[in-house]
């Protein structure tokens, strides 16, 4: 079973991910638009950019309604950066099988405190959609899929790190390779999408003269 993981299940997970993100993202810049004849007020360019970052920051007459969501997604998506490419075990596995070079790991303690915000951080954020009357109206299979399977990916990962065990970091690893089947075909795409996402929204608004 280890030597299937480590191999054929690997390389499969490894193409659906790569395969599914371009063929998503590319579908995304094909659609097109319809052309806009009216006459511009301002640059798009600057509003795309403008927006890009605004947009990690919430407007001024919307944080104090969404204060914890903010939080705990910050707490959540910088904790999983830090786990992701920083922690020691990731850190070799790029260096030997992805990209041939790798960094200084964090320290032990910074694993720690990194592992406790992105989890912290996944359980408020999912607590509040299940708690919620509006989010958990509008909240569907996939949503609650993908927090799920998260959720099992950086358990195994950290009980794997933290005890050692074959068993348990083989596990970690077929968890890792059924996120990476799931991801392009689920929500989990605005890891990528919000990108573009946020610099047509943001071109939109711009060329309009608008704040966006």
């Amino acid at each position: 079973m280890t030597e299937f993981i480590d191999g054929p299940l690997w390389y499969f997970a490894l193409a659906v991910f790569i395969i599914g993100v371009v063929w998503r993202i590319a579908s995304i810049f094909m659609t097109g638009s319809k052309p806009d004849y009216s006459v511009p007020r301002q640059a798009s360019t600057g509003g795309a950019v403008a927006t890009l970052f605004s947009r990690f920051v919430p407007r001024r007459d919307m944080a104090p309604k969404i204060r914890i969501q903010t939080v705990a997604g910050y707490m959540f998506h910088l904790g999983l950066f830090a786990l992701l490419f920083f922690a020691a075990p990731h850190v070799l596995f790029i260096e030997h099988h992805l990209l041939g070079v790798g960094w200084t790991p964090m320290p032990y303690w910074a694993f720690i405190v990194a592992s406790q915000f992105a989890f912290l951080g996944l359980l408020i954020l999912w607590l509040h959609r299940v708690l919620n009357p509006v989010t958990r109206l509008i909240s569907d299979f996939d949503d609650h899929a993908a927090a799920i399977l998260t959720f099992v990916v950086m358990l195994t990962g950290c009980l794997a790190l933290l005890e050692g065990f074959t068993g348990l970091r083989t596990l970690h690893r077929f968890t890792v390779e059924l996120l990476m089947i799931y991801f392009p075909f689920s929500r989990l795409m605005h890891a990528f999408t919000f990108i573009p996402s946020r610099a047509f929204t943001g071109a939109w608004f711009g060329r309009r003269g608008v704040d966006a």
